[in-house]
C-alpha cells in the first residue's frame, strides 16, 4: 500500500523540529509521499526547506485567509518567485475563513482572488481552505473559472449537496481525520458519493487526528487511518482507496509522469 498525504504541516512549530522522525514513521505506515502546506512567509519557507531536504516531500505554498491581512506587494512578489521552485506542486492554502479570524472578510476575498490569478498565470492547481464560508468560497471559485487550473477542497467537511457543487467546478475533494469521526454523518455521506477518481486523503497534521487517535497530535503516518475509515464507508478494500487517492494526488500535482511504478 502506498499513500499520499496531500495536505500536512511538518513545517508547523509542533512537528518541524522532529520532521525526520515523523517522515520515517510515515513511511513505516505506507505514507511514501506528502505535501507540506504553507500559510505565511515562515511556513512557506519551512515547506520549501523540507522539500529540498527530503525525497517524497513536496511544497504547497501560499497565504492562508487568517494571514491574508499581511499579504502585501512584497509578499506577493516573493510568493511568485518561490512558486517556481522545482518541488512546488500547488498554491495554497488559500481561501476563506469566517471563524474567529482577525482578517476582515473583504481582505480575505481580495487575497483569495489575487492568489487564484497568480496560480492561473503559473499554471498551478490550488489548495482551498474553507471554514464556515461555503457560499462565498464557491462563488469566487466559480467566477474565477477554476477549471482552468483545477484544485482541491482541503479537509472537506460539507454535505453531499456542497460536494456536488465543488465537483461540478472541477475540484477534487480531500478528506482528513474529520471523515473518520463517529458523528460527522454528513461527511460520511459525502465520502460515499465522492467518485474514486476525484478523492484525496490528508492529515492536516498536527490537527484533526483520525479515529482511533482523535484528540492526540496528528502526524502524516495517520493518513492510514483515514484511508481505512473511507474504505469502511465505501465498503471497499483500503488498498483500493490508497491506490486511487495516491494516483489522484500524482495527477493533480503534475507528478504522474515522474512516477516510476
Amino acid at each position: 500500500m502506498k499513500i499520499f498525504d496531500s495536505h500536512t504541516h511538518l513545517n508547523d512549530d509542533h512537528l518541524y523540529p522532529q520532521a525526520e522522525k515523523y517522515a520515517t514513521h510515515a513511511r513505516q505506515l505506507g505514507v511514501v509521499k506528502l505535501a507540506n502546506v504553507g500559510s505565511n512567509q515562515l511556513l512557506n519557507d519551512r515547506s520549501l526547506a523540507l522539500s529540498a531536504k527530503y525525497d517524497g516531500m513536496y511544497s504547497i505554498i501560499g497565504w492562508h485567509p487568517e494571514d491574508s491581512i499581511h499579504f502585501h506587494e512584497a509578499q506577493r512578489q516573493l510568493l511568485i518567485e518561490q512558486l517556481q521552485q522545482p518541488k512546488v506542486v500547488a498554491l495554497g492554502e488559500i481561501g476563506l475563513d469566517y471563524y474567529q479570524t482577525t482578517s476582515p472578510r473583504a481582505v480575505q476575498k481580495r487575497v483569495f482572488r489575487e492568489q487564484i490569478e497568480i496560480a492561473k498565470t503559473l499554471h498551478l492547481p490550488i489548495s482551498v481552505h474553507n471554514r464556515e464560508a461555503f457560499e462565498d468560497t464557491y462563488a469566487i471559485l466559480k467566477e474565477s473559472n477554476v477549471k482552468e487550473i483545477g484544485g482541491v477542497m482541503h479537509s472537506f467537511n460539507g454535505d453531499a449537496e456542497w460536494l456536488k457543487k465543488f465537483l461540478d467546478l472541477g475540484m477534487m475533494v480531500s478528506y482528513s481525520g474529520v471523515a473518520s469521526f463517529k458523528k460527522t454523518h454528513e461527511v460520511h455521506d459525502a465520502v460515499r458519493q465522492t467518485p474514486f477518481d476525484r478523492m484525496l486523503v490528508e492529515t492536516d497534521a498536527p490537527y484533526l487526528a483520525p479515529e482511533p487517535l482523535r484528540g492526540k497530535q496528528n502526524e502524516p503516518a495517520y493518513s492510514l487511518y483515514t484511508v481505512e475509515a473511507i474504505a469502511r464507508f465505501c465498503d471497499v478494500n483500503p488498498d483500493m482507496i490508497a491506490e486511487n487517492t495516491y494516483r489522484n494526488a500524482l495527477k493533480l500535482f503534475g507528478l504522474d509522469k515522474n512516477e516510476e511504478n
